[in-house]
């Protein structure tokens, strides 16, 4: 089966054939050839673990834009569980259970349950499969709280923790290569070295699709994809969150309005712009992962193992995505809980392929699920139990009817509860909130819109879930000690969804800038440093292209940006702001509004420039205002700039850009350089990343420092035109480049 995921960018349709045709192969190769028979053979066992992902983003599980071929031809030969789940939605919790088969407060102790505890982590699922003649590996995310002086390699017979942060690792030929793709080489290498006299149990799991959260500019800084799937989805507008009425966020107790939840949505999904960015990257990711899974299972294929080879699929948590006016996952509800999870067995019959089982099966079940497959008996002490018969021919008549859940990891900021599901009805418990309770009727109400814990038509099914719940946790280990603090993390409606998060100054400025180290920022290093306590770009002046660094710690809408800026003679720099990244053109390309810093030219520094096609919006000293067509207009000179200011280069001048809604105004020393109102709705941007360049042109240095930011109001006001109408004496702004002699400014009452 080759992997067909394009290395360029193409439009959606026409991918979208090329995928399907690779699902056709990867399911006609697989699904429909005689399965060879391995009775005395153990299988080999690969699980692919993604992370952040819930099941409406797999084309399997009913996506119709999302294109995942190879997972769903997975489930096209294998089972899908369609009941799928976690028993604590956060990234290390739920992958200790995984290698320990216990649950987070069996793992842990009641003053430190995120801690696994020495004796529970002592032996892994892996440790039991290796001691049965397995070859173990284990490539990528690992994120487990072990205790003290733990050696994870020490459990694998391969061990290689790859993370994020970042995503891209730089190779020993100074290219980039995606997280996603070396843990998967790493996978394709495992295999080729794989003897033919041992069964072996792989490993890979992915740090996608998790969000860099230290990096909030949209699209490839917040969710980075491999470069592999660039330009997918770019033609797709991309459905809004089903269950994003505002209501339904308003009716939520305070404690859960306040949390990390609220906090990072409005990193990531709090407008329509970059919510579709982030959506479309979010998509890249996972179509990374799928082509990543094609790309390993030729090579499964190639060695001739394919055939005894079962593909697990899953995630470590579900993920909000913006429903309900969240981010992440961590609370009770169903998009948090639900995970996919697809487990393509080839030894089983025909008749057992392509099915789906609506099982409740959760990540405590993995671990004895591979023991079983493997033949190797299942601890006692674990708590899940084997996914083996239901895989094989039906679910058991006495498959579990009721799954726990729980939540505890970062309790002093997310809000802590247990509680129980199962098919008709979820009970859970905040008990560090006046064990504030929710009763849900998931068959009427699956979107659980209403919480019944207050109906007294219920108060039997309440009664009897609590008292299940206060005796499965009891138990598993009993209840936590007391929860000293909360602290709350935003306001549900903050009045800059950039200052979530900040601490401000009296003044209300936040440091863009430490004056020692590139933190916050992200750029190529061959072009920027610090020196002498200033952020500093630095070429010779064989630049082919302008080269930025863009600050990660959020998106800039309305603001007040406070500079120190010196730059050598000759020099060609500016404060890009409002942008949006290129990754098209290079990972840290931004297109956006521009506050001119040129040190050869008075005529050009502070002006008003735009990099995403209008180029010279004002020249310094201008007052201009942008038709709703994109035309710059001349309607009045600056007060004090009739004669252009000369400012001294390697000398340090403030800076000052002050943009409210669709009004930008620029200062160099207190003198004004730029006033601008844009009523282009088309071509203007309200929000975006904040960047600084280095220019194409002759060496330079530019350097900045005491570099700050007001977040003002998101909701100040537009300009209307209306209010600001263009005289008909106003001429248009010259444009960029040598015009030709005889050229005339339009005049507007003249068009």
């Amino acid at each position: 089966m080759k992997n067909l995921i394009p290395s360029v960018a193409m439009n959606t349709t026409a991918m979208k054939s090329i995928l399907c045709f690779t699902a056709i192969l990867a399911v006609s190769s697989l699904v429909f050839s005689t399965p060879q028979t391995h009775a005395d053979s153990p299988p080999n066992i690969v699980f692919f673990f993604a992370d952040d992902q819930t099941t409406s983003t797999i084309g399997c599980y009913g996506n119709e834009v999302i294109q995942t071929p190879n997972i769903d031809a997975l489930a096209a030969r294998g089972t899908r569980f369609e009941n799928a789940f976690v028993s604590q939605s956060i990234c290390w919790v739920s992958r200790t259970t995984i290698l320990s088969g216990l649950t987070g407060r069996s793992y842990g102790t009641a003053a430190n349950p995120e801690l696994a505890r020495p004796d529970a982590v002592k032996t892994l699922y892996s440790d039991l499969l290796r001691e049965n003649g397995y070859r173990t590996g284990y490539f990528g995310k690992w994120h487990a709280k072990m205790p003290a002086g733990y050696r994870n390699q020490d459990h694998f017979d391969e061990f290689e923790a790859i993370s994020r942060n970042p995503y891209y690792k730089k190779q020993p030929d100074g290219s980039l290569r995606h997280e996603t793709e070396l843990i998967v080489d790493r996978g394709i290498e495992f295999v080729k070295n794989q003897p033919k006299d041992k069964p072996f149990a792989l490993n890979l799991w992915f740090n996608a699709c998790h969000a860099e959260d230290s990096d909030r500019r949209p699209g490839i800084g917040h969710f980075p994809w491999p470069r592999a799937v660039d330009g997918m989805y770019e033609d797709i507008e991309i459905a809004p969150p089903r269950l994003n009425d505002l209501a339904i966020f308003d009716s939520q107790p305070d404690f859960l309005k306040t949390t990390i939840n609220r906090e990072r949505y409005f990193w990531r999904w709090n407008t329509d712009k970059k919510y579709q960015t982030n959506m479309r990257a979010y998509y890249r990711m996972v179509s990374g992962i799928d082509g990543a899974i094609g790309r390993f299972m030729a090579a499964l294929e190639e060695a001739g193992l394919a055939d005894n080879t079962i593909i697990v699929y899953s995630a470590d948590n579900g993920y909000y995505m913006g429903n309900r006016g969240l981010a992440g996952k961590w609370s009770h509800y169903e998009e948090s809980l639900r995970v996919p999870m697809i487990v393509a067995d080839p030894r089983v019959p025909k008749a057992q392929q392509g099915k789906v089982s609506d099982a409740i099966a959760l990540n405590l079940d993995l671990p004895a699920t591979f023991l079983d497959w493997a033949n190797v008996e299942v601890p006692k002490r674990y708590q899940g139990h084997s996914l083996k018969p239901i895989v094989e021919a039906e679910k058991p008549a006495d498959w579990r009817t009721e799954s726990f859940h729980e939540h505890f990891a970062v309790r002093n900021r997310i809000p802590a509860y247990e509680g129980i599901r199962n098919e008709r009805y979820k009970y859970v418990r905040y008990f560090d909130h006046g064990n504030h309770e929710f009763l849900h009727d998931l068959k009427n109400d699956p979107d659980e819109l209403t919480n019944l814990a207050s109906d007294p038509q219920h108060s039997e099914t309440l009664t009897a879930m609590r008292q299940r719940t206060t005796e499965r946790v009891a138990e598993l280990g009993g209840p936590l000690d007391p929860l000293k603090n909360f602290s709350p993390s935003t306001v549900p409606h903050p009045e800059a969804s950039a200052a979530v998060g900040t601490r401000p100054d009296k003044q209300g400025f936040v440091r863009a800038f430490d004056g020692k180290t590139l933190r916050q920022w992200s750029g190529d290093p061959q072009y920027w440093s610090v020196q002498e306590g200033a952020l500093t770009g630095v070429t010779d002046g064989s630049l082919k292209s302008n080269r930025f660094i863009t600050w990660e710690n959020s998106t800039i809408r309305n603001f007040d940006l406070r500079v120190k800026v010196k730059v050598t003679a000759g020099g060609n720099s500016g404060l890009q702001y409002r942008g949006t990244s290129r990754p098209d053109l290079g990972l840290d390309i931004v297109t956006g509004y521009q506050c001119d810093v040129v040190a050869n030219n008075p005529n050009y520094n502070g002006m008003l420039y735009e990099e995403q096609g209008r180029r010279i919006l004002a020249h310094t000293g201008e007052k201009v205002i942008i038709d709703n067509e994109g035309r710059s207009w001349v309607v009045g000179k600056l007060a004090g700039s009739e004669a252009i200011k000369d400012f001294d280069t390697e000398a340090w001048h403030d800076y000052r850009v002050l943009v409210r809604g669709n009004h930008h105004q620029h200062w160099i020393d207190g003198h004004p350089t730029a006033d601008l109102i844009d009523f282009d709705e088309k071509g203007r941007s309200l929000e975006g990343v904040l960047a600084v360049q280095v220019h194409v042109g002759p060496a330079m240095k530019i350097q900045y420092k005491d570099f700050k930011i007001k977040h003002l109001p998101d909701d100040l006001p537009l300009l209307k035109p209306e209010d600001h109408p263009i005289p008909s004496d106003a001429y248009g702004v010259k444009p960029q480049g040598r015009s030709p002699k005889d050229w005339k400014a339009p005049v507007y009452g003249q068009r």
